[in-house]
């Protein structure tokens, strides 16, 4: 089984090391994972092996605390957190303000005759120098007093052969005082015997004001360190703060409020207007306009209806509605998003284990080094004073805090953004990992793509078009008029292109008609009758088989099936009514996010099971340079595992049951947070918007992430390759310098927080794509090379107003390609604009006065 401890005591990274190191001894544990910022640890263990109380156990014995963790959702959770959290800053505090309380007087008794300074008479002169002495020791108890934790985890680590950060300190701040106790014996004997110049030497070289300094200094640090780590588990807090701590339920007709933990499955809840919902359900009674922004960063509030799904933590703008209760406790999303997110944060990337290796043979190096000073500056014919500020500068100097918060910090901090976001990151490994992709594979359907069919042209016949009059009088017009026909005709089917149809005129507004009349005719249409007139809806096949001409329309009916969209066909009795266009149109930012992975230097393959034809029109419409299609579900791992094979870093995005195999085999597997369970089990990253933008925000985020790791890795190193041998004395004979213990354990203290601060960077994080439709990433026209061809080609993006149906985009299309220097022209009704690619620059003016000529207006070129 895997159980969770929480872990009190560790500082650094070599603590949660030393722990990892004494759990993973015990017999019958399989693997142990230590969370130093989190201060929990996971434990996958044989219960019949060992126990809880054995783990428990084998971190008391290495100097650390552990207990079993509280599991409960939601508003424990909070508790569990906040409390730990809080305790520790609390006691850091505390042990701050005494330590600083008696080390600045201590400070001030022990340099104050150096600089100076007024003293007490009781403190001057040669025959009060014990009572100067034996007082600095007094003032240097407390401190040590309330600090013995270093000494306490320090010493015991050290003689269990495994030291760590609190062993250098441990060690150096010691040596420190033991010299001071045998500084006052020194004084004490040259009073005795009236040696007046050892009494002076030895009142010179007294050092509990260092061994002090050392303590309050990294105290400092520590507390500073703990702040900061608090705010870098604040996405998860913020998260867990979401979820209401009551519900109103009904139950046999009364409605009681309840906090939120008794809610059981099958509830019916009560929302009302302005209240968080309490766990996840489905509608049951009443509507309601619902803000989800805090799962999935979406601003705009989603209309739910009867038999919609509502999420808790989500807000009730607008209505009121009741719910029946799917997923409580631990179950609901939001319980499932701060689990992801904790996991994330735990778990290690690849970069943070070889910080950890260095971390643990790094102690037991310095430690070396402090010895070796100490006897080569002796041998060398320096005092033992000399020698021993020399040892213990190295050992405070040396502590490899910073080192091991270098990552986990970065990493918490990241994922935490991340859930900001909507994008939910699964492991450390996949937010190290996702930085180095270089090429992305893209399901279509659900991903590219809508993944429904919507109504994408209305065109409509010659013998429509001659009840125009009488439509405009109905306040209709003609589109209206054929759409309303259509959905009517459609209404009684259960075809999902029919539903598109019939969800359209209700968009509309439109007053469907009731049939009277209802026959399908299978792998063809239907034959409907309203109002006592016999219509046709279908396929060419079922318009070719009732011998209804296609007129103007057929050519139309061509290009709408060459773009990939299904051409239905209307008609009353041998008259066409019209054609209505269905497809699965492509999600608003699908070419964006295309453009912008090629921006990152991304190859972008899209991977389909659809058919050709089908697959190129969307290959047109996103601008995708390599499509697979035609590929059984099955096949789909092998297709990702053929690109892996190549040498390619791949990143999988996809949505569906059948993407799951190529998501798991995928290095990195990106799952629409729209899809299917399966596909988010299997998935490392969760976008919760099922918008592609956020994949591409998914990368920079790693790539953020990897370069701020690297950053502290680097100062962390710089920082103890130029400490230890300044701290050394490397450069004392050549300029002079050495460093005090005391500068010293300031400067171990202030790396750590310059660590952490910079990971705290982070939080700045944006996104660098806008997810508007029509944008143009970098600003200015993009520059692509033809690869067939060898030259610039210059793309501009033009956008048009007037044009209300596939004539129209012929029309426009056939206008640009016309001009000379235009090489190809792509025009979209839907995003009603024309996305035209040069040989070379031509003036605004130029394409304007084109399409002007063809009876349109530009309202903008970009």
């Amino acid at each position: 089984m895997i159980q969770k401890f929480n872990v009190t005591g560790m500082t650094c990274s070599s603590c949660s090391s030393h722990v990892e190191k004494a759990v993973s001894k015990i017999e019958g544990v399989r693997s142990v994972n230590v969370n130093l910022l989190a201060n929990n640890m996971a434990v996958d263990f044989d219960e019949t092996a060992t126990s809880t109380q054995a783990i428990e156990k084998a971190v008391a014995n290495v100097g650390y605390g552990a207990s079993l963790h509280n599991d409960k959702p939601m508003a424990n959770s909070k508790t569990n957190i906040n409390d730990t959290m809080t305790q520790e800053i609390a006691n850091m505090k505390y042990r701050l303000i005494v330590s600083f309380a008696f080390m600045i007087p201590l400070f001030y008794l022990s340099m104050g005759h150096m600089m100076n300074w007024p003293l007490p008479g009781i403190f001057l002169g040669m025959e009060n120098t014990l009572i100067f002495a034996f007082t600095q020791f007094l003032l240097c108890l407390p401190i040590l007093y309330v600090n013995k934790k270093y000494f306490r985890v320090g010493f015991k680590a050290l003689f269990k052969r495994s030291p760590n950060m609190d062993s250098l300190i441990a060690i150096g701040s010691s040596a420190a005082v033991v010299y001071g106790i045998y500084a006052i014996y020194k004084i004490g004997w040259g009073l005795g015997h009236g040696d007046m110049h050892i009494v002076h030497t030895y009142s010179m070289d007294i050092y509990f004001e260092t061994a002090a300094m050392i303590l309050a200094l990294i105290t400092l640090g520590k507390y500073l360190e703990t702040r900061s780590k608090g705010k870098t588990s604040e996405a998860i807090t913020k998260l867990i703060n979401l979820t209401p701590k009551t519900a109103l339920i009904e139950r046999d007709g009364i409605e009681t409020e309840v906090p939120v933990e008794e809610v059981v499955k099958d509830d019916i809840v009560i929302v009302k207007p302005g209240q968080s919902i309490p766990v996840d359900g489905v509608i049951v009674e009443g509507a309601a306009a619902v803000d989800e922004s805090a799962l999935t960063g979406e601003s705009i509030p989603v209309e739910k209806q009867i038999g919609d799904k509502v999420t808790g933590a989500s807000i009730n703008k607008s209505g009121y509605f009741k719910f029946r209760a799917t997923k409580v406790g631990g179950d609901t999303a939001l319980a499932q998003i701060i689990k992801l997110v904790e996991e994330a944060g735990a778990s290690k990337a690849p970069i943070a284990k070889l910080a950890d290796q260095v971390s643990g043979i790094f102690v037991p190096i310095v430690i070396g080094i402090a010895v070796l000073s100490v006897v080569i500056w002796l041998l060398v014919g320096a005092s033992f004073e000399f020698a021993m500020s020399i040892g213990i500068a190295v050992l405070v100097i040396s502590c490899p805090c910073a080192l091991g918060l270098a990552t986990p910090t970065a990493i918490m901090v990241g994922t935490g953004k991340g859930a900001e976001n909507g994008i939910l990151i699964k492991s450390a490994e996949a937010l190290e990992i996702a930085h180095s992709i270089d090429t992305v594979v893209l399901d279509k359907t659900g991903t590219i793509t809508e993944g429904k069919p919507r109504v994408t042209d209305v065109l409509c016949g010659d013998t429509f078009k001659e009840n125009a009059k009488q439509a405009n009088q109905a306040g209709f017009s003609l589109e209206d008029e054929l759409l309303r026909l259509a959905a009517s005709i459609e209404k009684p089917s259960e075809h999902p292109l029919a539903d598109a149809i019939v969800e359209e005129a209700k968009s509309r507004g439109l007053e469907l008609i009731k049939a009277s009349s209802f026959t399908a005719i299978a792998g063809r249409g239907l034959d409907v009758v309203l109002e006592d007139t016999h219509y046709f809806a279908g396929n060419l096949k079922l318009m070719q088989e009732q011998n209804i001409a296609l007129g103007n329309l057929a050519i139309m009916a061509d290009t709408l099936a060459a773009d990939g969209k299904t051409p239905l066909f209307f008609a009353q009795g041998s008259n066409l009514l019209g054609i209505i266009a269905v497809a699965d149109v492509i999600k608003p930012t699908s070419r964006n996010a295309v453009r912008a992975f090629e921006h990152l230097g991304i190859d972008v393959v899209m991977l389909t099971g659809d058919n050709a034809k089908t697959a190129q029109a969307i290959q047109k419409q996103v601008g995708i340079k390599n499509v697979i299609a035609e590929v059984l579900p099955q096949d789909k791992e092998r297709e990702v595992r053929r690109l892996q094979e190549a040498g390619k870093k791949i990143a999988m995005i996809g949505d569906g049951i059948n993407d799951a195999p190529a998501l798991a085999r995928a290095d990195v597997g990106i799952a629409i947070g729209a899809g299917t369970d399966v596909a988010i089990e299997s998935a490392d990253i969760v976008l919760m918007r099922s918008d592609l933008l956020d994949a591409v925000a998914a990368v920079q985020l790693s790539k953020a992430t990897i370069r701020n790791i690297k950053q502290n890795l680097f100062w962390a190193l710089v920082y103890n390759t130029i400490g230890i041998p300044l701290a050394a004395g490397v450069f004392y004979t050549l300029l002079g310098w050495k460093l005090n213990p005391m500068f010293g354990a300031a400067a171990m203290s202030l790396s750590s927080v310059c660590v952490v601060a910079n990971a705290l960077r982070l939080k700045l994080f944006q996104p660098k794509y806008n997810r508007s439709y029509n944008d143009v990433l970098t600003g200015n026209p993009v520059q692509t090379i033809s690869l067939n061809q060898g030259e610039i080609m210059m793309t501009k993006t033009i956008d048009i107003e007037g044009m209300s149906c596939a004539h129209c985009t012929g029309r426009v299309e056939q206008v640009l390609t016309a001009f000379p220097e235009v090489e190809k022209a792509v025009v979209s009704l839907e995003g009603k604009n024309a996305v035209v690619s040069l040989k070379k620059d031509v003036p605004d003016s130029v394409l304007t006065k084109l399409i002007s000529d063809a009876g349109y207006t530009v309202t903008g070129i970009r």
